[in-house]
Parts: structure tokens; C-alpha cells; sequence
């Protein structure tokens, strides 16, 4: 496999630097692969904010793109379990139809969406990487499935009653650990780990190896992104922490207060040493890519006894 630490992490991109025209070929390699037909990118849309909180801009970010064809791809990454995550996708989706289509407008104006979602969690209980969600109404008499009418086919453009509903592809990333043989599966492999897997072919990825590699990065970007993934660490490691307590707290009543002072205790001081946890694990990375101590020096904090001794 091509060199570790190489390459940007993919939400990163997403949020930082996968917003203007040039770089849309990234996007459109993975959604060509994962839907199976050539995907053009028009253009990015306002979606929704994923600034909910301190933590949830770290934990996901969303990115809406409009094709081509006028139909709309909401691209969602999630770092941290969410239990009701199946219906948020429904909620996101839902809401696209409602928001893109003018008032006073014939349903036959409804755009299709499709929802991607890159998962870094085990969602529900499956052996597979990849699935597909899509709406087909099967008789319960005979098992058939319901059909366009020729005219629906040729007004909307559409082979079957599935193509003009929503669609949702759930890629759970984590679970791959396997060799990559196919492009869906390179791609995969990328989303996991942040490297490109020898030879890979699939479209898009000539994209990263070109455009998302960690040496083209300024020291303040580099800084940030490494404070990023300091972040999703920590948030995953505080989530478990916060729903272990919340257990315990449901058990023992009356107890909400100093749970809430212990909590914000915990949490500075988990944070603080997570941060210098990792800022020792980045230098070490820096390191070994060959950048000058100095610069490791004003990315970490790390005083350079402390990068020397790594």
C-alpha cells in the first residue's frame, strides 16, 4: 500500500477542501463508482448546518451537490454512533423533497435524492460494507411488483417506480479490512484509512493522490486538521465515557448535579491530556514524513527535546 499518513482524511476534505469546481472530480469518482453510472456535479447547495454543537462539528459533516441531471446528492459522513441514525437519514432526505420543489408546483416536479452516508460505526446488524435502500411496492397477493405505465416512463424519465423516490447507500467503512479488488472497494479502503491501496484505478482516486496529500498543506492547515482528528478521538472517547455514566446516573437518583460538575471535570481534563497524547503521536507522524522541527514544533507545541526524544 502507498505510504501511511499520505493522504487527507475524506471529511476533512469535504469541509475544507472539496467546495470549489476544480476539485469536484473527487466526489464525482465516488459517486460514479457507488451508483454505478457517470456522475457530473453542477454544483453544491446549501444544506443542512452541521454546526450543532462543539462536538457535532467535529462528529460529522454533510455536503449537498446537485448533478447533472438535476438530482440531488446529499454526501453525509458520521464519525460517532448515533442510534436513531436510520431515521436522521430519512429526516435529511425527506426534508430535500420538501425544501426543493416551488410552491403551487405538480408532484412530477419532486427531484430525486440520493443520500450517501459514510459511516464510521456499526450501523444496525449486517455483514456487509455496502447497502442500498430504495422504495418498491410488491403485491401481497402475487409478489409482483408494482410498475410505470409507459406514459409515467416516458413523462418522468424513469424505468421503474424505485428511481423516482429516494435512494440511500450506507457504506460502513470500519468493517472493511480486507484486500481491495474492486473500485467501490478502493475506495472503501481510502474512507478507512486515509491511504489509496496500490494500483488503484477507481475514478476519483487520481483526484486524491493528486490534490489530497498532507505535504500540500500550509503549517495552519496542517495544524487544524491534526486538531480535527485530535477532536473525533476525543469525542468518541468522551460519548462512551458520558453513556457509561449516564447509566450508572439513571440508576443511582438525585445524583444529576455532581454527575454534571464531575462530568465537566472530566471532560477538561480528559481533553487536556488527550491533546498532548496526540500532539506527541503527530510529531511522531510529522516526523517520519521528514518536516523540519520547527515547523513540527509550531503545529504541535511540542518543544524540540520533546520531538528529539520521539
Amino acid at each position: 500500500m502507498e505510504s501511511s499518513n499520505k493522504y487527507i482524511r475524506f471529511d476533512w476534505a469535504m469541509k475544507r477542501l472539496l467546495r470549489n469546481k476544480a476539485d469536484f472530480g473527487v466526489l464525482e469518482g465516488l459517486l460514479t463508482t457507488l451508483l454505478g453510472e457517470k456522475i457530473t456535479i453542477n454544483r453544491l447547495l446549501e444544506s443542512e448546518s452541521n454546526q450543532e454543537d462543539e462536538f457535532d462539528k467535529y462528529n460529522r459533516v454533510d455536503m449537498l451537490a446537485e448533478d447533472s441531471k438535476g438530482e440531488l446528492i446529499l454526501i453525509e459522513v458520521q464519525n460517532n454512533n448515533e442510534y436513531a441514525y436510520f431515521q436522521r437519514m430519512l429526516f435529511g432526505a425527506s426534508k430535500l423533497v420538501t425544501e426543493y420543489i416551488n410552491r403551487g408546483e405538480g408532484y412530477g416536479n419532486v427531484r430525486k435524492v440520493y443520500s450517501v452516508n459514510i459511516v464510521y460505526f456499526s450501523l444496525g446488524s449486517g455483514k456487509d460494507t455496502v447497502y442500498q435502500g430504495k422504495t418498491e411496492f410488491r403485491g401481497i397477493h402475487n409478489g409482483d411488483i408494482l410498475e410505470l405505465t409507459p406514459f409515467q416512463k416516458q413523462t418522468f424519465k424513469a424505468d421503474t417506480v424505485s428511481q423516482l423516490y429516494p435512494e440511500y447507500y450506507i457504506l460502513k467503512v470500519n468493517e472493511f479490512n480486507k484486500v481491495a479488488k474492486s473500485p467501490l472497494e478502493e475506495w472503501i479502503y481510502y474512507l478507512n484509512t486515509g491511504e489509496l491501496p496500490d494500483g488503484a484505478s477507481a475514478p476519483g482516486l487520481d483526484q486524491v493522490r493528486e490534490r489530497l496529500k498532507l505535504d500540500r498543506m500550509t503549517k495552519d492547515e496542517l495544524k487544524a486538521y491534526y486538531r480535527h482528528l485530535d477532536n473525533i478521538v476525543i469525542l468518541r472517547d468522551n460519548i462512551f465515557t458520558e453513556r457509561a455514566e449516564g447509566r450508572a446516573e439513571g440508576r443511582a437518583e438525585g445524583r444529576a448535579e455532581g454527575r454534571a460538575e464531575g462530568r465537566a471535570e472530566g471532560l477538561a481534563e480528559g481533553m487536556a491530556e488527550g491533546e498532548k497524547r496526540k500532539n506527541m503521536e503527530n510529531a511522531a507522524r510529522m516526523k517520519a514524513l521528514g518536516l523540519q522541527t520547527d515547523i513540527i514544533e509550531q503545529v504541535t507545541g511540542l518543544s524540540a527535546e520533546e520531538i528529539a526524544n520521539l
